[in-house]
């Protein structure tokens, strides 16, 4: 039994993607979570910069005493994990591995699209592993540089103009592809499912990397012995770098619960 913290960090609001479902499935767990909403999007910013933020992001979790960090950024899953599983002597916990296995198991004809940020696809993370995977996988990746903007405006809605036009500009070349299967590779995109599946169509699996991932850590820390045990009611603490307003809004329309006047602001330089 471990009733120390598990720490969350994301550039944004897509770590509350990972929060919402590890809360349900491991209700009595403490949490801290860190949006740097300050410096999103961390997708089109410089690997030596990437690396920058995701140590400091790290560093913040780390003054709570967490028993386990989760990565909830696909960027920086991508290109810094390796740095932070070397610092750090805790489970640390990625956002890749439980959705491209999911996708794997579910496609039927082998072709998986992929979407994310420039600096999730142009790492080429996803196609690798996946292709390791199963080598006979065919895998089309499509950056998305608009989905984390959007959805941190809290433009998340089919029925919003512009963020409708811009999945059909970015997924139009994913439907002719002929996929059956879509890895929403940024924490963010499950904010966006409603939009993606309108675009898609319903002959297309969307793999939501914040569900998987949450299912991935559950049992990961089970297997570790270092859940909390059952009983207790755990605690949320969250925390910005920037509009605690902003913030605070969509995520309570996201979470389905008021999160008004539990948010924290911080600076991380």
């Amino acid at each position: 039994m471990d009733k120390r913290p598990i720490g969350v960090f994301d550039s944004g609001l897509g770590g509350l993607t990972v929060v919402k479902k590890l809360a349900e499935i491991l209700p009595g767990e403490d949490i801290v979570y860190l949006g740097d909403t300050g410096r999103v999007p961390y997708g089109s910013r410089s690997r030596e910069t990437i690396i920058k933020y995701a140590l400091q992001d790290a560093a913040f979790l780390e003054d709570f005493n967490i028993k386990a960090m989760v990565i909830a950024c696909n960027t920086v899953c991508s290109v810094a994990s390796g740095f932070l599983k070397e610092k750090y002597n805790i489970p640390i916990f990625e956002v890749v591995s439980a959705p491209v296995k999911s996708a794997a198991e579910q496609t039927k004809n082998k072709k998986i699209g992929v979407i994310g940020t420039a600096a999730t696809i142009r790492s080429g993370t996803y196609e690798t592993t996946l292709k390791n995977l199963d080598p006979e996988l065919t895998v089309y990746s499509v950056s998305c540089p608009l989905f984390v903007p959007l959805v941190e405006e809290g433009w998340i809605t089919p029925d919003n103009e512009a963020t409708f036009s811009a999945a059909v500009q970015y997924l139009g070349k994913l439907r002719e592809s002929g996929i059956d299967t879509l890895i929403l590779g940024c924490t963010h995109y499950p904010l966006l499912r409603d939009v993606i599946a309108k675009v898609m169509g319903p002959d297309v699996i969307l793999i939501d990397s914040g569900a998987e991932t949450a299912k991935y850590v559950a049992a990961g820390l089970d297997g570790q012995n270092l859940l909390c045990g059952s009983g207790l009611d755990g605690s949320i603490k969250y925390y910005v770098t920037d509009s605690i307003e902003n913030f605070s809004d969509v995520a309570s329309k996201y979470l389905e619960s008021d999160v008004i006047g539990m948010v924290g602001l911080v600076s991380l330089e």
